[in-house]
């Protein structure tokens, strides 16, 4: 197979290029959810388009009892399910399949890792992929520092100036707070340098995502306008129509601020709010991005009940159909506090932002899925155009994350005819319609930055710490103070009224999706 050269997720093609690198991709929790939804499907996506080097395989690591040939077929279910792209090319799996393998193993178990030791080093000899190695951690967070441990005990981990590469991907959530994550990271670098590290956050991975700093720096029509002096605020919303279904017992202790807000929407604000990069180096970018984070005001706690809305979904009905309350839900207690919506009021302390508030609101059991950032821009002066008792709507540009990825601006324009009233209009961008095809899958993007050794579009540590550190005054203060009103919005409705009551407070209104 040819090896497809790969550029820098941020520059045009041609800049520079770089190539895959044999390798071996390590699932740990192979047989969970994520790997049959996402990572089969992108590794195979990858495989089909070229993206991948023919000297490449991929071990799921699980502790069920299973063959190579059940995990296989198992895996091809998964890839005809949730692959972008169908039917599924029989000669393309064909050859894909053979280079899947299975491993059973506990993931304390030292005899596992030692049979892991030999079944790699024997795959390296048969395939050719040099002993590079991503180890793929799709496990409960608990047992992250437990087989980095391991991995380092058997030599599967390398020095970072070792001819061979070894890099380990972190799903969320990275810590539950951040005393746990400072924990979780002393831990891992016992045996893992930071450049190691690939935290994960598929938001990043999103094509409407990685384009916000094209759309920025890319055009002055729009850079020239992002600052105080012509946005009034900026909306970001996560919304999902379903409810928790099997993960109540991790929702239980994680809650919707740890869920979402803490790492997908900090991540988005970041791009937003940064300033220019003096380059397109992974360690430039996250150094911007971290000043965001620096520059966000504090909550305290006497603002957390004006500025840190929190609520939880009753029974309701979504698309008409009926759904049961959160604490209905399996593997929830029936008293329970744990938030399924949060909505913040966030202000920066920096020349660019001054005086703008960042609204974010994420929830479950939501009307409908959509995930966007709205940005809002000043009125002009209301001297022309302006009826008694009539206000025009504003200029608002809206970049959909999902579905239907791409961007709309309204603007006001005269509606044809004699009376000029003036009506709001959209100019729209969706990348499907435009480039005649769907943007790849955030995972596979991912997946393939950490086999090329691009972090780009991981979290650093220090922006896992600083979002931690701005948001752990929140959830003490829920804790200390539980909610007494759960729950506090019916499923199907777009949240509790104290989350409207917040920007009415401020004058505006949540932008309607």
């Amino acid at each position: 197979m040819t090896l497809k050269e790969n550029n820098h997720p941020l520059q045009e093609p041609g800049i520079s290029t770089r190539c895959a690198d044999p390798c071996i991709v390590i699932i740990f929790g192979a047989t969970g959810d994520l790997t049959a939804r996402k990572l089969m499907p992108a590794l195979y996506n990858l495989t089909r388009e070229g993206q991948l080097p023919g000297q490449f395989a991929c071990v799921g690591f699980a502790r069920r009892e299973k063959t190579h040939e059940t995990f296989r077929s198992e895996m091809r279910k998964a890839v005809d399910s949730f692959s972008r792209i169908k039917p599924i090319d029989d000669s393309i799996w064909s050859s894909f399949q053979e280079r899947i393998f299975y491993h059973q193993s506990e993931f304390h178990e030292d005899a596992g890792y030692e049979r892991l030791q030999k079944q790699l080093a024997e795959i390296d000899a048969k395939l050719g992929t040099r002993g590079n190695r991503v180890f793929y951690l799709s496990t409960q967070p608990s047992f992250f520092p437990t087989i980095c441990e391991k991995l380092h005990k058997y030599g599967l981990i390398y020095p970072t100036n070792s001819e061979k590469w070894s890099r380990v991907i972190i799903e969320k959530p990275f810590g539950h707070d951040l005393p746990s994550a400072q924990k979780l990271q002393k831990e891992l670098l016992n045996f893992l340098q930071e450049r190691q590290i690939y935290r994960i956050d598929h938001y990043l991975g999103k094509e409407t995502v990685q384009n916000l700093m094209v759309f920025r720096f890319a055009n002055s029509l729009f850079e020239s306008q992002w600052n105080s002096r012509y946005i009034d605020h900026v909306q970001i919303t996560v919304a999902e129509d379903i409810g928790i279904g099997s993960r109540g017992a991790f929702f239980e202790e994680a809650g919707l601020l740890r869920d979402i807000i803490q790492n997908h929407m900090m991540q988005l604000l970041c791009l937003v709010a940064m300033e220019p990069p003096v380059n397109l180096s992974p360690d430039a970018i996250h150094g911007e991005k971290v000043k965001v984070l620096q520059a966000i005001r504090p909550l305290q706690p006497g603002e957390c009940s004006s500025c840190a809305v929190r609520g939880q979904y009753g029974p309701g009905y979504i698309n008409g159909e009926p759904v049961p309350g959160y604490r209905n839900e399996n593997n929830v207690a029936t008293t329970s506090s744990v938030e399924t919506f949060a909505a913040l009021r966030l202000m920066l302390d920096n020349w660019r932002w001054d005086g703008v508030p960042f609204y974010l609101r994420a929830g479950k059991r939501l009307p409908k899925r959509a995930s966007e950032i709205a940005v809002t821009f000043k009125d002009p002066p209301r001297v022309l155009f302006q009826l008694p008792g009539k206000k025009h709507e504003s200029n608002v540009l809206a970049i959909r994350i999902q579905p239907d990825e791409g961007s709309s601006l309204k603007i006001n324009a005269k509606v044809p005819g004699p009376s000029s009233p003036i009506q709001p209009v959209k100019m729209d961008f969706r990348y499907g319609s435009y480039f005649g095809s769907s943007p790849p899958e955030a995972y596979e993007r991912l997946i393939l930055d950490c086999i090329l050794g691009d972090n780009t579009l991981f979290a650093r540590e220090d922006e896992v710490m600083h979002s931690w550190q701005l948001l752990d005054p929140v959830l003490d203060y829920w804790k200390n103070n539980p909610a007494a009103d759960f729950p506090n919005y019916p499923a199907g409705s777009w949240g509790p009224n104290s989350a409207d009551d917040m920007l009415a407070k401020d004058g505006r209104a949540w932008r309607l999706i």
